[in-house]
């Protein structure tokens, strides 16, 4: 059995990056778009939240970034998880993680979704960065997520109401001066965030803590963030058997502690929190888990 799995797991990973590589270019593309090297040294800006998850809004068709590595486009462009990035980010050269761009880019396609924007920034990262990647599946370390108690969730963790009046990213975002400005409401009088759609950082109860949460998004997109918010140095596997839509919230005390915090509340540590708050586990295991690899890639092309 041992060994039809590993013949298996073989011929899906070779299925896969030879998939990839008879793959066109990406269909959709931009109708306008510009890539410029940004040495201002400020923050990084969007018009839109280019996270992993499925957090987006209206844009009119339009993309317009400032100050970002290149590697965070390819992680908005390829939907990839912590794990993922770290892994790439070590096959990838020092300017692609320490040269910042800015981009600024079009579609007559004005109700775009996310993942259709993600495939026309492939298609840019192709034609201005010459970037060429395939997906591989290695068997590496793994924590496997599991309930604590099968059967049942933490009482931070929860199945998505089917009555609930969360709101839709999209519909947090205000206009100010002809620019959408993010806005989050405060927390439910539940605790639970009042947002659907994807991941976001919540207000922390105390100041040497971390908080996150999320309505309305699959377990399996809540496991993916754990390995970069505990500092786990591996990916993390779902393997809750929990199935549909929920909500959550997560507070924890981050090692190493935040350099701001003046204060230590003796708040609980990740695996702690996992364990009191959402009734989860992590165990040490070996698992199949899908990596982005680059083929090729130079400095951006003039626009």
């Amino acid at each position: 059995m041992r060994g039809q799995t590993a013949i298996l797991g073989a011929i899906l990973s070779g299925w896969l990056a030879l998939m990839s590589y008879a793959q066109p270019i990406a269909k959709l593309r931009f109708d306008v778009a510009s890539v410029r090297q940004d040495v201002s040294g400020g923050k990084p800006k969007s018009n839109l939240a280019i996270g992993p998850g499925n957090v987006w809004g209206p844009s009119g068709g339009v993309l317009s970034t400032k100050n970002f590595s290149l590697l965070m486009y390819i992680s908005f462009a390829y939907k990839m998880t912590d794990y993922q990035i770290s892994a790439l980010q070590a096959k990838l050269p020092d300017w692609a993680s320490s040269e910042r761009f800015d981009i600024e880019a079009r579609t007559d396609k004005t109700n775009a979704t996310k993942d259709e924007m993600r495939e026309m920034m492939r298609s840019l990262l192709a034609d201005r960065f010459g970037l060429a990647v395939h997906y591989e599946i290695r068997n590496v370390p793994v924590y496997a997520m599991a309930l604590v108690k099968p059967g049942t969730e933490g009482p931070k963790l929860r199945q998505h109401p089917a009555d609930s009046k969360c709101q839709d990213f999209s519909l947090l975002l205000k206009t100010a001066d002809g620019k959408p400005v993010v806005k989050l409401p405060d927390a439910a009088p539940d605790g639970f965030p009042t947002f659907c759609g994807g991941i976001l950082g919540v207000p922390a109860s105390a100041q040497d803590r971390y908080s996150f949460g999320a309505g309305n998004v699959p377990v399996s997109m809540i496991a993916s963030s754990f390995s970069s918010w505990g500092n786990l140095g591996r990916p993390v596997v779902d393997e809750t058997g929990l199935r549909g839509m929920y909500d959550f919230v997560l507070d924890f005390t981050p090692d190493p502690r935040p350099s701001y915090a003046t204060i230590d509340s003796g708040g609980p540590s990740f695996q702690e929190a996992l364990k009191q708050q959402l009734g989860l586990k992590l165990e040490p295991a070996k698992g199949d888990v899908q990596f982005l690899v680059l083929d090729h890639l130079e400095h951006p092309t003039k626009n």
